[in-house]
Protein backbone atom coordinates (compact mmCIF):
# COMPACT_ATOMS: atom_id res chain seq x y z
CA UNK A 1 0.00 0.00 0.00
CA UNK A 2 1.23 3.78 -0.68
CA UNK A 3 1.36 5.33 2.16
CA UNK A 4 2.49 8.58 1.28
CA UNK A 5 -0.25 9.85 -1.21
CA UNK A 6 -3.64 10.09 0.29
CA UNK A 7 -5.80 10.46 4.34
CA UNK A 8 -7.01 7.15 3.47
CA UNK A 9 -6.18 4.52 1.16
CA UNK A 10 -8.00 1.44 0.37
CA UNK A 11 -7.00 -1.84 0.62
CA UNK A 12 -7.88 -3.48 -2.82
CA UNK A 13 -4.11 -3.72 -2.95
CA UNK A 14 -0.77 -2.28 -2.27
CA UNK A 15 1.60 -0.88 -5.14
CA UNK A 16 1.05 -0.06 -8.81
CA UNK A 17 -0.74 -2.37 -11.53
CA UNK A 18 2.41 -5.02 -13.22
CA UNK A 19 3.17 -3.71 -16.39
CA UNK A 20 1.14 -6.15 -19.77
CA UNK A 21 -1.36 -6.94 -17.15
CA UNK A 22 -3.66 -9.60 -19.05
CA UNK A 23 -6.55 -8.46 -20.73
CA UNK A 24 -9.64 -10.00 -20.56
CA UNK A 25 -13.25 -9.69 -22.37
CA UNK A 26 -15.62 -7.41 -20.82
CA UNK A 27 -18.60 -7.96 -23.13
CA UNK A 28 -21.81 -4.74 -22.27
CA UNK A 29 -23.96 -6.19 -19.31
CA UNK A 30 -26.71 -4.64 -18.12
CA UNK A 31 -27.63 -4.46 -14.33
CA UNK A 32 -30.86 -5.00 -13.52
CA UNK A 33 -30.79 -2.47 -10.40
CA UNK A 34 -27.77 0.21 -9.95
CA UNK A 35 -26.65 -1.59 -7.12
CA UNK A 36 -26.60 -4.92 -8.96
CA UNK A 37 -24.61 -6.26 -11.95
CA UNK A 38 -25.12 -9.42 -13.90
CA UNK A 39 -22.19 -10.79 -14.43
CA UNK A 40 -20.78 -13.26 -17.41
CA UNK A 41 -17.60 -15.63 -17.57
CA UNK A 42 -15.05 -16.31 -20.12
CA UNK A 43 -15.02 -20.19 -19.87
CA UNK A 44 -11.71 -21.15 -18.62
CA UNK A 45 -10.66 -17.31 -18.19
CA UNK A 46 -9.02 -18.15 -14.78
CA UNK A 47 -6.17 -20.11 -14.70
CA UNK A 48 -3.89 -21.23 -11.76
CA UNK A 49 -1.09 -19.04 -13.76
CA UNK A 50 -4.22 -15.85 -13.89
CA UNK A 51 -4.78 -16.12 -10.44
CA UNK A 52 -1.14 -16.60 -9.15
CA UNK A 53 -0.38 -13.21 -11.63
CA UNK A 54 -3.46 -11.61 -10.49
CA UNK A 55 -2.39 -8.06 -8.86
CA UNK A 56 -4.70 -5.58 -6.59
CA UNK A 57 -5.28 -2.14 -7.44
CA UNK A 58 -4.04 0.76 -5.55
CA UNK A 59 -6.76 2.17 -5.39
CA UNK A 60 -7.19 5.72 -2.55
CA UNK A 61 -10.65 7.28 -0.79
CA UNK A 62 -11.13 11.02 -0.76
CA UNK A 63 -12.07 11.87 2.94
CA UNK A 64 -14.59 13.94 1.28
CA UNK A 65 -16.33 10.90 0.08
CA UNK A 66 -17.20 9.99 3.18
CA UNK A 67 -20.48 10.35 4.56
CA UNK A 68 -22.19 9.45 8.56
CA UNK A 69 -23.81 5.99 9.05
CA UNK A 70 -26.85 5.72 10.13
CA UNK A 71 -28.00 2.46 11.76
CA UNK A 72 -31.01 1.37 14.60
CA UNK A 73 -29.14 -0.84 17.81
CA UNK A 74 -31.52 -3.59 17.38
CA UNK A 75 -29.35 -6.45 16.46
CA UNK A 76 -30.08 -9.25 13.87
CA UNK A 77 -28.35 -12.42 13.49
CA UNK A 78 -28.41 -15.40 11.22
CA UNK A 79 -26.63 -18.37 12.24
CA UNK A 80 -23.73 -20.46 10.74
CA UNK A 81 -24.26 -23.48 8.56
CA UNK A 82 -22.81 -26.71 7.63
CA UNK A 83 -19.38 -25.50 9.11
CA UNK A 84 -18.63 -28.37 12.18
CA UNK A 85 -15.03 -29.13 11.75
CA UNK A 86 -13.91 -32.73 12.26
CA UNK A 87 -11.14 -31.95 15.25
CA UNK A 88 -10.52 -28.96 17.32
CA UNK A 89 -7.67 -26.70 16.13
CA UNK A 90 -4.56 -25.27 17.95
CA UNK A 91 -4.57 -22.30 19.63
CA UNK A 92 -3.07 -19.39 18.25
CA UNK A 93 -1.65 -15.72 19.44
CA UNK A 94 -4.27 -13.05 20.82
CA UNK A 95 -3.52 -10.19 20.09
CA UNK A 96 -2.22 -10.41 16.82
CA UNK A 97 -1.60 -7.85 14.30
CA UNK A 98 -0.94 -9.87 11.69
CA UNK A 99 0.26 -13.77 10.82
CA UNK A 100 -0.51 -16.98 8.89
CA UNK A 101 -3.33 -18.70 10.52
CA UNK A 102 -2.70 -22.30 10.91
CA UNK A 103 -5.24 -23.10 13.66
CA UNK A 104 -7.60 -24.65 10.78
CA UNK A 105 -11.46 -25.09 11.61
CA UNK A 106 -14.35 -23.80 9.31
CA UNK A 107 -12.75 -20.46 8.76
CA UNK A 108 -9.94 -21.90 6.12
CA UNK A 109 -13.20 -23.75 4.22
CA UNK A 110 -15.69 -20.74 4.60
CA UNK A 111 -12.98 -17.62 3.45
CA UNK A 112 -11.03 -17.62 0.22
CA UNK A 113 -9.72 -15.24 -2.66
CA UNK A 114 -11.64 -13.09 -5.03
CA UNK A 115 -10.87 -13.09 -8.32
CA UNK A 116 -12.19 -10.38 -11.35
CA UNK A 117 -11.28 -8.51 -13.81
CA UNK A 118 -11.69 -4.42 -14.05
CA UNK A 119 -11.26 -3.11 -17.39
CA UNK A 120 -8.27 -4.76 -19.22
CA UNK A 121 -6.71 -5.87 -16.01
CA UNK A 122 -7.08 -8.66 -13.25
CA UNK A 123 -7.04 -8.06 -9.55
CA UNK A 124 -7.88 -9.68 -6.29
CA UNK A 125 -9.55 -9.78 -2.96
CA UNK A 126 -10.80 -11.81 -0.43
CA UNK A 127 -14.61 -12.96 0.86
CA UNK A 128 -15.93 -15.09 2.80
CA UNK A 129 -18.93 -17.95 2.88
CA UNK A 130 -22.39 -16.43 4.53
CA UNK A 131 -25.29 -18.17 5.67
CA UNK A 132 -28.56 -17.54 2.86
CA UNK A 133 -31.55 -17.97 1.83
CA UNK A 134 -29.90 -19.60 -1.29
CA UNK A 135 -26.70 -21.21 0.41
CA UNK A 136 -24.71 -19.30 -2.53
CA UNK A 137 -23.92 -15.92 -1.34
CA UNK A 138 -20.06 -15.06 -0.24
CA UNK A 139 -19.27 -10.95 0.85
CA UNK A 140 -16.84 -8.69 0.51
CA UNK A 141 -15.69 -5.34 0.23
CA UNK A 142 -17.77 -2.67 -2.54
CA UNK A 143 -14.77 -1.77 -3.95
CA UNK A 144 -14.05 -5.36 -4.69
CA UNK A 145 -17.45 -5.65 -6.97
CA UNK A 146 -17.59 -2.10 -7.99
CA UNK A 147 -15.22 1.22 -8.12
CA UNK A 148 -14.66 4.31 -9.91
CA UNK A 149 -18.42 3.91 -11.29
CA UNK A 150 -17.47 0.38 -12.83
CA UNK A 151 -18.67 -3.29 -12.11
CA UNK A 152 -16.09 -5.87 -12.12
CA UNK A 153 -16.43 -8.63 -14.31
CA UNK A 154 -15.27 -11.86 -14.12
CA UNK A 155 -15.94 -12.13 -10.76
CA UNK A 156 -15.53 -15.71 -9.31
CA UNK A 157 -15.02 -17.06 -5.56
CA UNK A 158 -12.27 -19.80 -4.46
CA UNK A 159 -12.76 -20.58 -1.08
CA UNK A 160 -9.56 -22.34 0.61
CA UNK A 161 -7.07 -20.62 -2.21
CA UNK A 162 -3.70 -22.32 -2.02
CA UNK A 163 -0.92 -20.83 -4.23
CA UNK A 164 -3.19 -21.58 -7.44
CA UNK A 165 -4.65 -24.18 -6.39
CA UNK A 166 -8.46 -24.25 -5.69
CA UNK A 167 -9.21 -27.03 -3.58
CA UNK A 168 -13.07 -27.03 -3.22
CA UNK A 169 -13.54 -25.10 -7.01
CA UNK A 170 -13.88 -21.94 -8.69
CA UNK A 171 -17.17 -20.38 -7.87
CA UNK A 172 -18.30 -17.76 -10.69
CA UNK A 173 -21.06 -15.68 -9.62
CA UNK A 174 -24.45 -15.04 -11.73
CA UNK A 175 -24.75 -11.44 -10.10
CA UNK A 176 -22.83 -9.27 -7.66
CA UNK A 177 -24.14 -6.90 -5.16
CA UNK A 178 -23.47 -3.68 -3.34
CA UNK A 179 -25.40 -1.42 -0.88
CA UNK A 180 -27.07 1.41 -2.49
CA UNK A 181 -24.61 3.77 -0.91
CA UNK A 182 -21.59 2.11 -2.22
CA UNK A 183 -23.55 1.73 -5.53
CA UNK A 184 -24.10 5.67 -5.91
CA UNK A 185 -21.69 7.38 -4.59
CA UNK A 186 -18.72 4.81 -3.32
CA UNK A 187 -19.36 6.51 0.43
CA UNK A 188 -16.85 4.70 2.40
CA UNK A 189 -18.86 4.43 5.36
CA UNK A 190 -20.73 2.04 3.40
CA UNK A 191 -18.16 -0.64 1.66
CA UNK A 192 -19.74 -3.46 1.34
CA UNK A 193 -20.58 -6.00 -1.43
CA UNK A 194 -22.10 -9.21 -2.46
CA UNK A 195 -22.27 -12.06 -5.11
CA UNK A 196 -24.55 -15.21 -5.33
CA UNK A 197 -22.32 -17.67 -7.09
CA UNK A 198 -23.63 -20.45 -9.29
CA UNK A 199 -23.43 -24.38 -8.00
CA UNK A 200 -20.90 -26.25 -9.01
CA UNK A 201 -21.47 -30.20 -9.06
CA UNK A 202 -24.69 -30.19 -8.11
CA UNK A 203 -24.02 -27.99 -4.72
CA UNK A 204 -24.31 -24.81 -3.28
CA UNK A 205 -21.57 -23.21 -2.08
CA UNK A 206 -22.76 -23.57 1.45
CA UNK A 207 -22.90 -27.11 1.14
CA UNK A 208 -19.81 -27.44 -0.28
CA UNK A 209 -17.92 -25.40 2.29
CA UNK A 210 -20.22 -24.33 4.71
CA UNK A 211 -21.48 -20.60 6.00
CA UNK A 212 -20.95 -18.33 8.39
CA UNK A 213 -23.24 -17.06 10.66
CA UNK A 214 -23.58 -12.58 10.25
CA UNK A 215 -24.63 -10.06 12.50
CA UNK A 216 -26.09 -6.54 12.02
CA UNK A 217 -26.35 -3.62 14.42
CA UNK A 218 -24.09 -5.42 16.50
CA UNK A 219 -22.30 -2.61 18.24
CA UNK A 220 -18.74 -1.56 18.56
CA UNK A 221 -15.57 -2.25 20.78
CA UNK A 222 -15.63 -6.04 20.05
CA UNK A 223 -13.26 -8.81 20.47
CA UNK A 224 -12.64 -9.10 16.92
CA UNK A 225 -10.38 -12.01 14.36
CA UNK A 226 -10.00 -10.58 10.70
CA UNK A 227 -8.75 -12.82 7.98
CA UNK A 228 -7.69 -12.32 4.46
CA UNK A 229 -5.36 -13.18 1.71
CA UNK A 230 -2.85 -10.25 1.32
CA UNK A 231 -0.82 -10.28 -1.96
CA UNK A 232 1.69 -7.25 -1.34
CA UNK A 233 4.51 -7.24 0.32
CA UNK A 234 5.61 -8.88 3.08
CA UNK A 235 2.66 -11.36 2.31
CA UNK A 236 2.58 -12.80 -1.23
CA UNK A 237 -1.58 -14.12 -1.45
CA UNK A 238 -0.55 -17.54 -1.13
CA UNK A 239 -2.29 -18.21 2.22
CA UNK A 240 -4.82 -17.09 4.70
CA UNK A 241 -3.51 -14.41 7.41
CA UNK A 242 -5.57 -13.14 10.27
CA UNK A 243 -5.26 -10.38 12.73
CA UNK A 244 -7.05 -10.64 16.20
CA UNK A 245 -7.41 -7.85 19.21
CA UNK A 246 -9.91 -5.61 20.91
CA UNK A 247 -11.49 -3.74 17.83
CA UNK A 248 -12.26 0.22 18.48
CA UNK A 249 -14.48 3.04 16.71
CA UNK A 250 -13.05 5.10 13.85
CA UNK A 251 -13.02 8.79 15.59
CA UNK A 252 -11.79 10.20 12.31
CA UNK A 253 -13.72 9.98 9.37
CA UNK A 254 -15.79 7.27 9.13
CA UNK A 255 -18.09 5.12 11.84
CA UNK A 256 -16.21 2.08 10.75
CA UNK A 257 -14.89 -0.47 13.28
CA UNK A 258 -10.77 -0.34 13.45
CA UNK A 259 -8.58 -2.93 14.29
CA UNK A 260 -4.48 -3.19 14.85
CA UNK A 261 -3.57 -5.41 12.00
CA UNK A 262 -0.81 -5.05 9.36
CA UNK A 263 -2.78 -6.48 6.01
CA UNK A 264 -2.04 -5.43 2.73
CA UNK A 265 -3.69 -5.04 -0.75
CA UNK A 266 -5.58 -8.52 -1.11
CA UNK A 267 -6.96 -9.02 2.03
CA UNK A 268 -9.78 -5.96 0.95
CA UNK A 269 -12.96 -7.99 1.54
CA UNK A 270 -11.83 -10.65 4.24
CA UNK A 271 -14.18 -10.92 6.68
CA UNK A 272 -14.43 -9.73 10.63
CA UNK A 273 -15.53 -12.03 12.76
CA UNK A 274 -17.12 -11.55 16.84
CA UNK A 275 -17.28 -14.38 18.85
CA UNK A 276 -14.84 -16.54 16.88
CA UNK A 277 -13.72 -19.79 18.41
CA UNK A 278 -10.04 -20.60 17.54
CA UNK A 279 -10.84 -24.50 18.33
CA UNK A 280 -13.90 -24.49 15.40
CA UNK A 281 -12.90 -21.77 13.41
CA UNK A 282 -16.48 -20.48 13.54
CA UNK A 283 -17.24 -16.98 14.43
CA UNK A 284 -20.38 -14.03 13.68
CA UNK A 285 -19.31 -12.12 10.86
CA UNK A 286 -19.58 -8.26 11.27
CA UNK A 287 -17.92 -6.51 8.83
CA UNK A 288 -15.07 -6.42 6.19
CA UNK A 289 -11.41 -5.73 5.85
CA UNK A 290 -11.92 -2.36 4.04
CA UNK A 291 -9.08 0.83 4.03
CA UNK A 292 -6.13 2.32 6.11
CA UNK A 293 -5.19 5.51 6.75
CA UNK A 294 -1.41 6.78 5.05
CA UNK A 295 -0.94 8.47 8.70
CA UNK A 296 -2.13 5.20 10.98
CA UNK A 297 0.25 2.20 9.85
CA UNK A 298 -0.84 -1.14 10.67
CA UNK A 299 -4.69 -0.25 11.52
CA UNK A 300 -7.47 -1.68 9.80
CA UNK A 301 -10.62 -0.41 9.10
CA UNK A 302 -13.87 -1.79 8.63
CA UNK A 303 -17.63 -0.89 7.95
CA UNK A 304 -20.13 -1.26 10.33
CA UNK A 305 -22.49 -4.06 9.54
CA UNK A 306 -26.09 -2.02 9.67
CA UNK A 307 -29.28 -1.49 8.08
CA UNK A 308 -27.65 -0.46 4.90
CA UNK A 309 -25.54 -3.76 4.58
CA UNK A 310 -28.28 -5.88 5.87
CA UNK A 311 -30.75 -4.55 2.76
CA UNK A 312 -28.06 -5.68 0.47
CA UNK A 313 -27.53 -9.00 2.05
CA UNK A 314 -31.39 -8.94 2.13
CA UNK A 315 -31.08 -8.69 -2.00
CA UNK A 316 -28.35 -11.13 -2.54
CA UNK A 317 -29.53 -14.13 -0.60
CA UNK A 318 -32.80 -13.92 -2.48
CA UNK A 319 -31.56 -13.57 -5.45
Amino acid sequence: MNRHRTAASVLLSAGALIAGALTAATPSIAADSPASFRQQHTQGFWTAERMKGATPLDVTAAPGAVRSLVATPVPTTAAPVGVAPTAAASPTAFPQAGGAWTGGGAVVKTSGRVFFTMGDRTASCSGDSITSANGSTVITAGHCVKYQGAWHTNWVFVPAYNNGNAPYGQWPATKTFATDQWAASEDMNMDVGLAVVAPLNGQTLSQAVGAQGILFNGGYNKKMYSFGFPAAAPYDGTKLVYCSGNSSKDFLLTKDHGLACNMTGGSSGGPWFQDFNEATGLGTQVSVNSFGYTFLPNRMFGPYFGNEAKAAYDKAQTA
